[in-house]
């Protein structure tokens, strides 16, 4: 169901950007892109600070804008904490200067202009109006069947879930088990004493696509032994790029990611194209709701997880917000990848990938537009 937002001003308009965004900005700037009168969702940047080249930050914006299909229009708000300089000549906003670069590279590029807009903690105004006047701003925004609470800035919801210690250690020991069961091999004679549910949990990864699979039906509340072995398969690139191509595809794209990798790994063949460029964000755009449950599946994942096994469900987290166009959430995910681990190996090509400002491609497709 397609849910309209009107506006008939900017004090409306500014009224619905967190719900279009799915959070309040702060230290903010949103791109919204029009088609005609309508946008379709936000873009969010960090605001440019002095180390950044101001013409490159312009021009790699409105090139974000000017990739969702169909714009001809663009608004833009500024979310800042720094206040507006009263002076002799009237009141400057905060990055003002700033705003006319973008502005001009937006115009060049043949996007009409339908605001531009500053938030500040004294009010907000516009970049538009030669005397600007501070107004007061309703930070209430309306209630959108099927958002949420907007409330949050854009860093709300990356926080791990709460995990018990008990449940740490059971999925800790788990681990172990499982890790040491499969370091044995299928050739090793069993001794009577390996736990029985290490062992059920060495069946499930028969069928490494089916495992994938099922996990998402309950990704909130695995057993302990069923963790281990998703963080188990996790921590191995081979059965990692498996599982994310799987979960922004299909079972079968699972299948022939998995085929694709094991005869790689043998022979040195390449993966087929349509398989590597799923990472890269090209291709069909994947269900929403089914990238959702793997977040939330590798999300529990890392905080039951002992810490120097976590930098690997945590870059799926990663990866996984970046898909859904969420790179604030994946940049906060890397973070902590970071501190245990500054050398993981996906996690630097991430951030790589996060600090160009790429985003999947499926998320310039309309209905698909990023919140970052």
């Amino acid at each position: 169901m397609t849910t309209l937002l009107r506006a008939s001003g900017s004090a409306e308009f500014l009224s619905i950007v967190p719900s279009l965004a799915g959070f309040t900005p702060t230290e903010s700037l949103v791109l919204l892109p029009f088609r005609g009168t309508r946008t379709y969702g936000a873009m969010r940047l960090d605001l440019p600070r002095d180390d950044v080249v101001l013409e490159d930050y312009a021009d790699a914006a409105v090139g974000l804008v000017s990739r969702v299909e169909r714009t001809d229009a663009v608004a833009l708000v500024v979310y800042t904490d720094e206040a507006a300089q009263q002076t002799r000549d009237g009141l400057v906003l905060p990055f003002a200067v700033e705003v006319d670069e973008l502005l001009e590279r937006a115009e060049d590029a043949g996007l009409r202009i339908v605001d531009a807009l500053c938030v500040t903690p004294g009010g907000w105004s516009s970049y538009l109006v030669g005397d600007p006047q501070l107004r007061a701003l309703d930070r209430t925004a309306p209630e959108v069947p099927g958002v949420g609470d907007v409330s949050g800035d854009q860093r709300a919801g990356a926080v791990l879930p709460t995990a018990g210690f008990a449940d740490r250690e059971r999925v800790g020991r788990a681990l172990r088990d499982v890790t040491d069961l499969l370091a044995r091999g299928g050739e090793a004679r069993p001794t009577g004493t390996e736990n029985p549910q290490a062992i059920a949990a060495l069946v499930l990864l028969e069928d490494i696509p089916a495992f994938f699979e099922a996990v998402l039906a309950s990704p909130d509340d695995l057993p302990p032994f069923a963790t281990a072995a998703l963080l188990w398969c996790l921590e191995r690139p081979l059965f990692r790029d498996v599982a994310l191509t799987q979960w922004a595809t299909d079972v079968r794209g699972g299948e022939r990611t998995l085929e694709a990798q094991l005869t790689f790994a043998d022979s040195g063949s390449t993966v087929p194209d349509d398989l590597g460029e799923v990472f890269l964000g090209r291709g069909p755009t994947p269900d929403p709701e089914r990238l959702g449950a793997a977040l939330s599946l590798v999300r529990t994942a890392a905080a039951l997880a002992p810490r120097d096994t976590r930098p690997a469900p945590l870059t799926a987290a990663a990866w996984l917000s970046w898909a859904l166009g969420r790179s604030s959430h994946a940049g906060q995910y890397l973070d902590l990848v970071r501190a245990i681990d500054p050398e993981y190996g996906l996690a630097a090509l991430l951030e790589t990938m996060i600090n160009a400002a790429m985003l999947p491609e499926w998320a310039f497709r309309r209905g698909a537009t990023p919140a970052t």
